[in-house]
């Protein structure tokens, strides 16, 4: 099989989750480790750090990876789910696994697959540890799929376990209730091994105690080290001011990451770094500073409020939960523009009905789909979306709907593209172009031409 006819076997012949939804989760950790174990249990060959949360996840993991390549070390870098190609799955270096990998490792593993009928997840994880493992990667950044305990992910042994923070989510696997979510993501917290806290509240909090305690982990709370003295934007970079507790001193710090939610994640990534020094990994102050400031270079991290075309401005951002639509909200009150348009496409296993109700009511909605079966319906979206008094049209996909955005939208309005991972991986290269050019010379294409290899 060439590449191309790989993947279809694998998307075809394996149970995607992001696909088609709770008929590709498979609650145990049996698989994973039947497939690691014929390959020589990779996992334990490679040295790693953790990542669960509920938002924010993708973004600690990048922005970790970057800081680990700018210290020098040769970096694995493993997330979920991807948005043009399947090998931005796994990298190192910020470079995608290679084609060939992909094929060899298929076919080496073709009999287990047909003997264990693992998920498209399982087969994904092992994938990544067997290539870390073969390039023999200084450290690798593993992003767990969904929840913890039970994901696939969690047969490693990590340097530092990292919770970004918890928020309803994937509620029919992992619990009704914030405590119960937080006791599944907790589920990576290992014997011994420190771990790091993203945000915590009343309800979390003694449920990461209680874990920690168990397994005798040492715990962080990142927003006990440190705190937001000031932000500001500037030449399109995050200028954020951090004060840190225990030596009483402040840094500022540039982000190639705009968005206002990145300051909770930078409070992770920084106390994450200061127990990663404990540990011995020679992490230096410019390392860090060099990696917050080359996240998107460094490692190809793309759909966290990225701004792609301006007059109008037209942003991305991979958003589908109510928390973490609240927060793109909020970075929505610190952007300048006269009219919000909002297109919006979501999968039906979300909770849209906690998304729907905070949502604004004086924007100018374009209800659309992603390609998958999990994908809601436009029309019931949009039906669903008048009942919360939020007004529309409905299109049969995402290019679209920014087509027509951007035919309504003055130099001074704002369009936003969320919802779903899904919805942001098919805007197509044309699409951006064909905006652009209808523009004329008026037209800033802010970031375009950074964008082309992704898009492309």
């Amino acid at each position: 099989m060439d590449y191309k006819e790989t993947l279809e076997y694998l998307f075809s012949r394996l149970p995607m989750f992001s696909r088609i939804g709770a008929a590709a989760y498979k609650a145990d950790l049996t698989n994973t480790i039947e497939l690691c174990k014929s390959l020589g249990n990779p996992h334990q060959q490679i040295k790693t750090v953790h990542i669960a949360g509920t938002n924010g996840k993708g973004s600690v993991s990048h922005m970790l990876a970057a800081i680990f390549q700018s210290a020098g070390y040769k970096t694995g870098l493993y997330t979920s789910p991807h948005l043009k190609d399947f090998r931005e799955r796994i990298k190192i270096d910020g470079n995608m696994v290679s084609e060939d990998f992909v094929i060899d490792f298929t076919k080496k593993i073709n009999p287990l697959i047909e003997q264990l009928s693992p998920s498209f997840f399982e087969i994904t994880v092992a994938m990544a540890f067997d290539y870390f493992a073969q390039e023999k990667v200084d450290i690798a950044i593993v992003e767990t799929g969904m929840g913890g305990r039970l994901d696939s992910t969690n047969i490693i042994t990590p340097e530092i376990s990292v919770i970004t923070n918890i928020g309803f989510d994937h509620m029919q696997f992992l619990g009704d209730t914030i405590e119960k979510i937080a006791f599944e993501k907790a589920g990576i917290i290992k014997a011994e091994i420190p771990t790091i806290i993203g945000e915590i509240t009343q309800e979390t909090k003694p449920v990461f105690e209680k874990v920690a305690i168990t397994k005798k982990s040492n715990l962080s709370f990142a927003s006990e080290k440190f705190q937001i003295e000031g932000m500001h934007w500037y030449n399109n970079q995050f200028h954020l001011t951090v004060f840190e507790k225990e030596s009483s001193k402040s840094e500022t710090y540039q982000l190639d990451l705009t968005g206002i939610y990145q300051s909770k994640n930078l409070l992770t990534v920084l106390t994450s770094c200061n127990i990663l020094k404990e540990k011995g990994w020679l992490i230096k102050d410019q390392h860090i500073k060099d990696g917050l400031q080359n996240v998107k270079k460094l490692t190809g991290l793309f759909g966290r409020w990225d701004v792609v075309l301006t007059n109008p401005t037209i942003v991305l951002d991979v958003a589908h939960n109510a928390e973490g639509i609240q927060q793109l909200l909020q970075q929505i009150e610190f952007t300048p523009h006269k009219q919000l348009h909002l297109i919006l496409g979501m999968a039906k296993d979300k909770d849209y009905d906690e998304v729907l109700k905070i949502l604004p009511k004086n924007a100018i909605y374009y209800f659309t789909k992603a390609e998958i079966p999990r994908a809601l319906p436009e029309e019931e979206l949009t039906a669903k979306a008048a009942s919360y008094n939020l007004q529309g049209k409905s299109f049969m996909n995402v290019n679209a709907a920014l087509y027509s955005a951007s035919t309504k939208a003055d130099n001074d309005d704002l369009i936003i593209v969320c919802g779903s991972v899904f919805l942001i991986g098919e805007i197509s290269l044309q699409s951006i172009k064909a905006i652009w050019g209808k523009e004329g010379d008026g037209s800033s294409a802010f970031q375009l031409f950074e964008l082309l290899d992704f898009f492309v």
